[in-house]
């Protein structure tokens, strides 16, 4: 069964599996103990740490291990937020950032800091001189991913990490997604990353702060880990994480050219086989291994568990994968399509027999979903004879609301509009970009006696 979702978590890599198995037998004991099976750990310790240094660019002091990447991120936002608050408590995001660096930025605001989340572009990138303008003189922290967990668009890290330092702002890069395939570019200040996105074993992050960075871990003060990551530390799984990052960088070039042929045929292919689809992020400034796609008239719910029922694993980043029902951030912040989201990320050794055939397969999931939900089809032709009209999709979810929309459009004639009564938070999202899509023009919202009516005016 093909699995396509390597950037949620790649698939336990040989290498981890192989030293993760070795060091059970030695790396068991204390690591700050003076006895030999206390010796035999630390050695295993520090060569972890001097290959993840190695593959970071940093020095092996700089990085302690942490026991996810969420951890890495909460304890080095919240570390060096702590040491700088004599210059300010002003911190600055994107709105594309990973959601654990967004709830770490709400919690800083709830606490009495002020937070400026920098918008992107339709691809998903931030622009450096916008981002540059977000900092001020008591900007404490600045926080950056260097590649997008959904859509997979490379941030222009390099210019943002020059901008800070001209500012005497710390950058913090979110590498989860990137670090797999080579090292950060730029003059970052802290870094996180998460062994379990590159094959390593769950449980293992790592944080690495640059000497000179003002960091004040924030808790109860451990000796272990330079006191910033306070526990017992998972020799075996930092073992494993370190070797599987060696390994995985080793064959990363070869990889990325392989891996990145792949994903260019199902950005070329989705479009061609199925109707009204939008392939989302930038198509060069990006990872690899990663392509997102939205499907008009489909929940990704469904769609996910048809593709997993045909042997194909994929995430999604639409509202109805979350707990939360609402849309994902970043495709909201992008003005993308959530609905009938896609992601496809593919792992180390997926081959293009396994592409085709998830080729194969989609159009008719997607063509099925379509009908069972009752969607226009593709070659309906707009008739015109209504002046205008009010379409009630009170009480229903997206994507209901955008294809009931499209069923009637093309009985307005150009020029006329289209009134959807909506409570579903999703369409705020999904109606504008489904104009932008079709050639219609979004004219806007107001509130309703009940939920939100959104004006689409025919253009096409």
């Amino acid at each position: 069964m093909p699995y396509f979702d390597a950037a949620s978590s790649a698939p336990l890599h040989p290498v981890a599996r192989q030293a993760l198995q070795a060091s059970l037998d030695e790396g068991w004991a204390d690591p700050a103990r003076l006895y030999r099976e206390g010796r035999r750990a630390r050695l295993l310790l520090d060569a972890a740490r001097e290959a993840a240094a190695e593959a970071v660019g940093c020095r092996p002091d700089e990085i302690v291990f942490t026991p996810s990447g969420t951890h890495a991120l909460h304890s080095g936002i919240s570390g060096a937020l702590a040491a700088r608050r004599r210059v300010g408590r002003h911190l600055v995001v994107s709105s594309v950032e990973h959601s654990a660096v967004l709830h770490a930025a709400a919690s800083w605001e709830s606490a009495g800091g002020s937070v400026t989340e920098v918008g992107v572009d339709r691809l998903g990138s931030v622009s450096a001189d916008e981002f540059a303008a977000a900092l001020g003189t008591g900007t404490a922290l600045a926080c950056l991913q260097s590649a997008n967990h959904e859509v997979g668009t490379e941030q222009p890290v390099g210019a943002v990490a020059a901008a800070c330092r001209e500012a005497g702002v710390p950058l913090l890069v979110d590498a989860a997604q990137s670090l797999p395939w080579g090292p950060v570019e730029g003059d970052w200040s802290l870094l996180a990353a998460s062994a379990h996105k590159w094959g390593g074993p769950a449980g293992v992050g790592l944080l690495a702060v640059r000497k000179g960075v003002r960091f004040a871990p924030q808790g109860p003060v451990d000796e272990r880990e330079s006191g910033r990551a306070p526990g017992f530390q998972n020799i075996p799984a930092i073992v494993a994480a370190a070797a599987s990052l060696r390994a995985v960088r080793a064959e990363a070039a070869e990889q990325a050219v392989r891996l990145r042929a792949l994903v260019d045929l199902i950005r070329t292919r989705v479009p061609e086989l199925v109707p009204d689809v939008e392939v989302v992020g930038d198509p060069v400034r990006r990872l690899p291994h990663l392509v997102t796609f939205s499907c008009l008239y489909v929940d990704g719910e469904t769609v996910l568990h048809e593709l997993d029922r045909a042997g194909y694993s994929v995430s999604s980043g639409s509202s109805c994968t979350s707990s939360t029902l609402t849309p994902s951030h970043v495709l909201r912040a992008m003005g993308a399509l959530s609905e009938g989201n896609v992601r496809v990320s593919l792992p180390l050794g997926t081959t293009s027999e396994e592409v085709d055939g998830f080729l194969e397969v989609l159009p008719g999931v997607v063509s099925s979903v379509r009908e069972r939900l009752g969607a226009p089809a593709p070659s309906a032709e707009p008739s015109g004879s209504h002046a205008s009209l009010v379409v009630d999709a009170l009480g229903r979810r997206c994507p209901v609301p955008v294809i009931e929309l499209a069923k009637v459009i093309g009985d307005v004639p150009v020029g006329a509009t289209v009134t959807v009564l909506s409570d579903d938070e999703a369409a705020r999202l999904d109606i504008p970009a489904w104009c932008g899509m079709r050639g219609q023009e979004y004219v806007g919202e107001r509130e309703a006696e009940v939920g939100v009516a959104y004006v689409v005016r025919r253009r096409a």
